[in-house]
């Protein structure tokens, strides 16, 4: 799943392409959440390469609430060029919001993910389309030589990507990198929700797609502080749960709820029977220790909770697209056809 392109091949490959600039072919969402020192360096990278491509594109950037000018600065630019598009939320909503918000709003044929704060090198998006336009639907950016903190990003996100890649059966080894490229007719049927933007390959594997993964370069960050902690981790290991439940038990639930239904009866029986034996023949009452009692009440709240957690991940999915909904809110649009 993992391919290295040359400069020489991706040359005669992309750049010659001869299509009209008037059609948008690629569209790039951009993810900024406080960023401001950022999105200079980043635009102007952004707009040396895609113009070097000599096609139609367009740069979605999503402004995720940010507190500091970022929005000014992206107003700026947007002025000038307007192939940069702002979508504005009201509040920030998160990352997979955001990748959400721009997917929606993309017109590209191929749509670009990529992170604002230029540790992610926008020069290896050819490489990306590249793979796109030799038959892959889904390319994947792995970042081989990453630049972060060596345990507190690099070690628990290399044991993440193998535990998702166990559990989902798609093997990636870098399932956090934001720099992904999709066919347009893949993405647009996806929803996204919690944290999930990093299982778009997952989503799109299930349903068909060729998903391919390339090396891709690595930058230390610049300006700013990364907006990620270890607290993630639990967040990708629970919507992972639900990733892997939607995929097996969406239409039939019941099978893991009776499932569970059955080994817990089981266990009741062995458990009865077990008690039986001490009470007849050894002669021990079960109310002489409080451990019988604790162990069922401990592992039934944490059954319960899982199981409350995935209804409540059904049901709010069912809010949201029963009513059309989304999982975001826009103030303004900038530079779209429809927008002021």
């Amino acid at each position: 799943m993992v391919d290295d392109l040359s400069n020489d091949r991706l040359k005669n490959y992309v750049f010659d392409t001869g299509l009209d600039r008037l059609t948008t072919r690629i569209s790039v969402i951009i993810p900024i959440y406080n960023e401001e020192q950022n999105i200079p360096l980043m635009s102007e990278a952004l707009f040396t390469v895609l113009d070097r491509m000599r096609t139609g594109f367009e740069i979605i950037c999503v402004n995720d609430g940010s507190k500091d000018g970022s929005l000014a600065r992206l107003r700026e630019i947007a002025a000038k060029r307007h192939e940069l598009k702002i979508i504005d939320f009201r509040r920030n909503y998160g990352q997979t919001a955001a990748i959400m918000a721009g997917i929606n709003h993309a017109a590209g044929e191929i749509i670009v993910s990529i992170d604002a704060d230029m540790q992610n090198d926008p020069e290896d998006i050819p490489l990306l389309i590249a793979k796109i336009e030799q038959g892959s639907d889904v390319v994947s950016g792995w970042r081989r030589d990453r630049k972060d903190a060596a345990i507190r990003r690099n070690f628990v996100s290399r044991v993440a990507n193998r535990l998702i890649s166990v559990i989902s059966g798609v093997r990636l080894n870098d399932y956090g990198c934001t720099l992904k490229a999709y066919r347009r007719d893949i993405i647009k049927g996806v929803r996204l929700y919690g944290e999930m933007h990093r299982f778009i390959p997952i989503y799109a594997s299930w349903m068909g797609a060729t998903v391919t993964q390339i090396p891709v370069r690595h930058h230390p960050r610049k300006f700013g502080k990364s907006n990620y902690g270890l607290e993630r981790i639990i967040k990708v290991i629970l919507d992972l749960i639900v990733v892997k439940f939607l995929d097996k038990h969406f239409v039939q639930p019941i099978y893991i709820f009776g499932t569970f239904g059955i080994i817990c009866i089981f266990a009741g029986l062995l458990s009865g029977f077990y008690a039986l034996f001490l009470r007849f023949f050894q002669g021990v009452s079960l109310i002489q220790t409080p451990m019988p009692l604790l162990s069922v009440f401990l592992m039934s709240i944490g059954v319960i909770s899982i199981l409350l957690g995935l209804i409540a991940e059904l049901l709010v999915r069912t809010y949201f697209e029963s009513q059309g909904r989304s999982a975001y809110l826009v103030r303004n649009l900038y530079n779209f056809d429809n927008s002021e």
